[in-house]
């Protein structure tokens, strides 16, 4: 069964720092490019992160850009998103993805809230 299961989200305060996971399963993330989305209150769902099937390129929404890192281990087949610096403004859920023969995968999603 292709699945995502995000984790790692919850109550920081304003310059702290979080680590998403992304577990997959059914599927090797090697194979495939991946990517991180977010969602605020309110909001569409944005593009954050993405790394490249081959892992050699990254690119990051300019909003999250030296603040933001994503990288996966292929041992785990997880796909993290470390989160540096955050700010109020990087209150959402947070999502991971991929696109496969099948279509696109989303997982149900991590809260991640930046608050004092």
């Amino acid at each position: 069964q292709v699945q995502l299961v995000e984790s790692g989200g919850g109550l920081v305060q304003p310059g702290g720092s979080l680590r998403l996971s992304c577990a997959a399963s059914g599927f090797t993330v090697s194979t495939y490019a991946m990517r991180w989305y977010r969602q605020a209150p309110g909001k569409g769902r944005d593009l954050v992160a993405f790394i490249s099937s081959g892992g050699q390129t990254t690119t990051y929404a300019d909003s999250v850009k030296g603040r933001f890192t994503i990288s996966r281990d292929n041992a785990k087949n997880t796909v993290y998103l470390q989160m540096n610096s955050l700010t109020p403004e990087d209150t959402a859920v947070y999502y991971c993805n991929t696109v496969l023969t099948m279509g696109n995968i989303w997982g149900q999603g991590t809260q991640v809230t930046v608050s004092s």
